[in-house]
């Protein structure tokens, strides 16, 4: 391969190249408005080095670039290769329009930072892990986002403008938009798929869609409120009332909710809106709430599996206008089912109820109580694992094989927070998170959509122990 090094000063007014030649800047570079440099192949760009790109500069292969403080000039950085092209070096890039036109995809392993408007043309845009990410800086837009083009990874946005975050999972578009900002911010999106931890709830959330969720961080700024939209035909939602749609927010350990009124259909596509609010840095996904909050306390909930019985106790307080509690049951943590109903005695003192389910198990249950009110607004409580195996004296026992869930009994002693790490056998990241475990409690993790069969390493822990162990995934 040719390499192109330009050690001096290059006014450019227009430079055309057949071959896919490399090019290296070592000097003072200058795309004067109405030029353009294109046919190169790599571009590096040094740290002794100066670029100013006021018209067109089309890179077919990579660019490095070591240049700190790099001009966005006014011009437009074409990124058409027909195969994979990647960003790096030790500086952010800086360009004022951009236009990524590579059906083989882009992948960013440094900052790709834009002033102007963003061209989505073809293909998509990965960020690594380390994170880096697409900058969208002041008064800075895009353009052409379907489907087929959009980020895979972290997208940054600068500014107190409205702005739509054009990110999703290679497979579909999913934007979330930030709004009515108070002051310029900075805040970065990343989505996700499936949410993790949706049984960790709080009042007035008895439900949060399993199935996709957005990282939204605000660095700095004001505050201001966010869009998330749902589309039936990409990802599945759930049939619920417009009316108890809220934003649901991943804080504390819990999803609580941040308000907000949606409009739309929840069979085909519709969008929710938070109130106005200062807390950016949380996952968000759709949180379902009852519209009148029951007037009961529920204390606690237990359940345990004796003697090819399962046994169930729960505890309230305060029943006023309880009608009943149903009792649902369900083989795969999801799908729940009503197996028996007791009726409230709506009491103001403490009241302890049981109920026993004699039915054999298909080698785990899971239980939940839905307390329903006289004018039918219900709730729900934990989900409780119970299985008829005898627990390990190891620190936790997770059932194997897994299929749609991962189920965790802790037997460590401690109760608590516990992050987890889900790996393949390549090493990868493929989910993680944070839940709550009381001793002997069990906890139910979602297993991403498009995870395939195969082993995994489960990885869980707190400041006072530590567990690890191989997972069989059936599909």
């Amino acid at each position: 391969m040719k390499r192109i090094a330009v050690p001096i000063t290059l006014l450019l007014f227009c430079v055309y190249v057949n071959a896919q030649q490399a090019f290296q800047n070592n000097g003072n570079l200058q795309i004067h408005s109405g030029a353009s440099i294109t046919g190169f192949g790599s571009f590096t760009n040094t740290s002794a080095a100066s670029l100013t790109n006021n018209g067109s500069f089309y890179i077919k292969g990579n660019i490095t670039n070591g240049q700190s403080s790099m001009a966005a000039g006014t011009g437009t950085l074409y990124l058409n290769g027909t195969s994979a092209q990647a960003i790096g070096g030790t500086q952010p890039f800086e360009t004022y329009n951009l236009n990524t036109d590579n059906t083989a995809g882009i992948t960013l392993n440094n900052n790709l930072s834009v002033s102007g408007v963003h061209t989505f043309a073809n293909g998509l845009i990965a960020t690594s892990a380390t994170p880096n990410y697409l900058i969208y800086q002041a008064g800075s837009s895009h353009t052409g986002t379907t489907d087929s083009r959009h980020v895979t990874g972290w997208v940054k946005k600068i500014g107190n403008t409205n702005f739509a975050f054009p990110v999703g999972d290679a497979t579909y578009s999913r934007p979330a938009t930030v709004q009515t900002l108070s002051a310029i911010s900075e805040i970065n999106c990343h989505y996700y798929t499936p949410t993790s931890n949706v049984f960790n709830l709080t009042a007035p959330l008895v439900q949060v869609n399993a199935n996709e969720y957005w990282q939204i961080d605000e660095i700095s700024g004001g505050s201001g409120q966010v869009t998330l939209n749902w589309d039936n035909s990409k990802v599945p939602f759930d049939v619920v009332l417009i009316s108890e749609i809220r934003v649901g927010l991943y804080i504390g350990g819990n999803w609580i909710s941040g308000g907000g009124s949606a409009a739309g259909n929840v069979t085909t596509t519709g969008y929710v809106t938070s109130f106005i609010g200062s807390s950016f840095s949380a996952p968000m996904t759709f949180g379902y709430a009852a519209d009148v909050l029951l007037p009961l306390k529920l204390i606690s909930f237990t359940a345990e599996r004796k003697t090819g019985i399962s046994y169930l106790r729960w505890v309230t307080d305060n029943e006023k206008g309880a009608d009943r509690f149903d009792i649902q049951r369900s083989y795969d943590g999801i799908t729940f089912t009503t197996i028996g109903h007791t009726a409230a005695r709506n009491s103001s003192r403490q009241e302890q109820y049981y109920y026993e389910d004699q039915t054999p198990l298909q080698g785990i249950a899971y239980y939940r109580i839905k307390p329903v009110d006289t004018d039918g607004k219900f709730s729900y409580t934990k989900i409780i694992a119970v299985t008829e195996n005898q627990f390990s004296n190891n620190s936790f026992l997770v059932l194997n094989p897994a299929r749609s869930v991962i189920t965790v009994f802790n037997k460590s002693g401690y109760d608590g927070p516990f992050d987890y790490r889900l790996f393949n056998t390549g090493g990868q990241l493929v989910l993680k998170g944070n839940v709550n475990m009381a001793i002997n409690g069990s906890a139910v993790l979602p297993l991403p959509s498009q995870s395939s069969a195969g082993i995994y390493v489960l990885e869980l822990s707190n400041s006072r122990t530590q567990f690890r162990q191989k997972i069989l995934v059936e599909k």
